[in-house]
């Protein structure tokens, strides 16, 4: 009996890992290994400092240079980062935003060194800033001229770099900060019409060609556990962008309406505890965008099974990249028409979505649009508020998470027997290495060169004109990142982002809430005031969730809390302690720069005579590390298995109490 021939197969997506880290020559060797092991396509992680727009010398780039991604500093390091990969056969996705132009500028300049077109790269730029004020931090400008950076950008890359991606509108991390799918939908979606009605504002692309402009759009999302209601996520937004490009922007081709979209499949949802668990998490998520044909990525990049305990090392990649290659060569998942087309289930799911991810979007547009909604404090505020209570449910076991508020009992976990090299640790001496590379960069310049290039950019900045131009020419000049990002400082100013933290309240925490409140209080009377603490940001680490929902947490439990945002030198939050002089200094830190920053805070309060003050600190921090932390004088360090926040709190008020020499409770 002969077997009958098999389906023709799609294409399957472009499979990534994201990655990057140390120094571009190290990021090379790493990207030219996964290449080889069949990775298609490149999904370039940048550090702090880049992502931030400072050169590794700067003084908040201490402690974060080549922790969570690489550093780009200049032309130079663009050209080691790419060395042997010819650029005009890659798909490359760089995950960049406040200083996006520049990155791209500095990609094309290398590309073209290379001997390839800026009409032969295809690739994205993440380039959404909207979604940094409500969650990652790594904005630098205000929005105003965030969105003329990202305007110009779109309006150049569609008649110079035509295959390129000049914007990746994020959902990924609105879902990390809490967003329910109907806000993952409604603010993605309302993120892009503040982009596109802008480029049609500026007058820099004619009306006939906003069909291109908007096939050139592209989604980054977010793929969660409940792979179910993710798959009618992803169905729900074809079915708006479509609808949204047709009435709103009079797109009527159907290519230039298809919903492009990358995913990084949920790393906030991996779990310290028993994290041989997060495969199984990762294969369900990745199901979820890769199970309906008609709503199936584009592009899917997957974490380590490790990512809650530190870096993950190349063998961690490579099992990740193996699922995916196990998803698409082994299985017969390429080899079918849609799979869920005439569900009643789904459809009443996608239709049910659709409809409330409408009523929200134009609930955002009528406060002025997304733009409006971020300066408000709007969206930060419902973010702050789901994600609390998302928490609140774990902590009532409302929701199960395997292995942290169920089926807790587990056998010695082999993966960790050593958990010195569980993880991958960065070199130390790197930093200083790099700090030392761009001084000599810059020694060997033609400073005249350069000062015209940053003038240039400087008074085209005070303009409308488009500022690639400019920018272009600020990296053949060999400009550096901080450089060109401190003349936009300049033009344009900073901005600090609400916090959403006053809008937020914790309902259905699980036991204890009223308890610990009344130990607070009662602690508050034997010292004469109410308890004040400090939350405090140091470095360039912009990820605020686990700080916002302690800051939340602790207000509710009758703290007064003390909390200004990301992107503090230890300096600053000395001085933040001394002023509003408080009970207790909370830090948190998930770039792995603790062991740089946290030590830093401590001498400083010492030398201020706050010595007495405790100090706890949370992160992603491996046990060796938090040892050491420990020995330096922090009272407590709590990691992503801390998931209980009440008993963080009464944790901390007990430390007060201690320090105080007041009896335990």
């Amino acid at each position: 009996m002969t077997e009958t021939a098999r389906p023709e197969r799609d294409r399957p997506w472009i499979i990534r890992t994201y990655a990057g880290h140390s120094s571009p020559a190290e990021s090379n060797a790493l990207y030219r290994r996964n290449l080889a092991k069949g990775q298609t396509g490149l999904s370039v992680a940048f550090d702090l400092p880049t992502q931030t727009g400072y050169d590794p010398d700067h003084v908040l780039a201490r402690g974060e240079v080549g922790k969570v991604g690489v550093p780009i500093a200049h032309l130079g390091d663009m050209r080691a980062l790419f060395d042997q990969i010819p650029l005009g056969k890659m798909n490359t996705s760089m995950t960049i935003n406040a200083t996006a132009m520049w990155l791209l500028a500095l990609y094309q300049v290398a590309a073209e060194e290379q001997g390839a077109a800026p009409a032969e790269l295809t690739g994205t730029t993440q380039n959404d800033i909207i979604k940094e004020y409500l969650s990652r931090g790594t904005y630098v400008f205000p929005p105003g001229p965030s969105l003329r950076l990202i305007t110009d950008l779109v309006a150049y890359t569609v008649t110079e770099i035509p295959r390129w991606n000049p914007i990746n509108i994020c959902s990924y991390h609105l879902q990390e900060a809490g967003a329910t799918p109907v806000q993952e939908l409604a603010y993605s979606l309302c993120t892009v019409i503040a982009v596109l009605d802008a480029v049609v504002a500026s007058g820099q692309v004619p009306q006939e060609r906003m069909g291109e402009v908007c096939a050139r759009m592209s989604f980054f999302v977010n793929a969660g556990v409940r792979f179910v209601e993710e798959l009618c996520k992803m169905r729900a937004f074809v079915a708006l962008w479509d609808d949204l490009l047709r009435t709103r922007y009079g797109v009527t081709d159907p290519r230039h309406r298809r919903f492009r979209y990358g995913v990084q499949v949920n790393s906030l949802g991996l779990t310290e505890a028993q994290p041989e668990n997060n495969v199984i998490r990762i294969v369900l998520e990745a199901l979820g965008v890769t199970l309906s044909k008609d709503a199936r990525c584009r592009a899917l990049q997957l974490p380590a099974w490790n990512e809650a305990l530190g870096l993950p090392r190349p063998w961690d990649q490579q099992w990740s990249l193996r699922i995916q290659q196990i998803l698409a060569y082994e299985t017969d998942l390429l080899e079918y028409p849609d799979l869920f087309e005439g569900s009643v289930v789904v459809n009443g799911r996608v239709d049910e979505l659709v409809a409330a991810a409408t009523e929200e979007i134009d609930r955002v547009q009528a406060m002025g649009g997304a733009i409006a909604a971020v300066e408000s404090g709007y969206m930060k505020s419902q973010l702050v508020a789901s994600q609390a209570t998302r928490r609140a449910r774990i902590e009532s076991g409302d929701d199960v998470v395997v292995g942290v508020n169920r089926f807790t009992e587990t056998e010695p976990n082999p993966l960790l027997a050593d958990l010195d090299t569980a993880v991958q640790v960065i070199d130390p001496a790197g930093e200083q290495a790099t700090r030392e590379q761009v001084a000599v960069w810059r020694a060997g310049r033609d400073a005249a060169v350069v000062d015209e290039a940053l003038l240039g950019l400087r008074e085209a900045a005070k303009t409308d004109v488009n500022l690639m131009p400019a920018t272009l020419a600020c990296a053949r000049a060999g400009v550096t990142t901080g450089e060109w990002a401190g003349v936009l400082r300049e033009v344009f100013g900073e901005y600090r982002a609400p916090t959403g933290v006053s809008g937020a309240v914790t309902a259905g925490a699980g036991e204890g809430l009223a308890e610990v409140r009344g130990l607070v209080t009662r602690t508050g009377e034997e010292l004469g005031r109410r308890l004040r603490l400090l939350v405090g940001k140091p470095g360039l680490d912009g990820h605020s969730n686990g700080a916002e929902q302690i800051a939340v947490r602790a207000r509710d439990v009758g703290f007064e809390v003390v909390y200004q945002g990301i992107r503090l030198t230890p300096g600053q939050i000395v001085a933040a302690a001394v002023e509003e002089d408080v009970h207790l200094v909370g830090l948190s830190v998930l770039s792995g720069s603790h062991m740089n920053l946290v030590p830093e805070v401590l001498d400083g309060l010492r030398a201020a005579g706050l010595g007495d003050v405790p100090v706890v600190v949370g992160g992603i921090i491996p046990p060796a590390d938090a040892d050491r932390l420990t020995a330096l004088g922090v009272a407590a360090v709590f990691t992503p298995k801390d998931y209980g926040l009440t008993e963080i709190m009464r944790g901390m008020v007990n430390i007060v109490r201690t320090a105080n020499g007041l009896a335990g409770a």
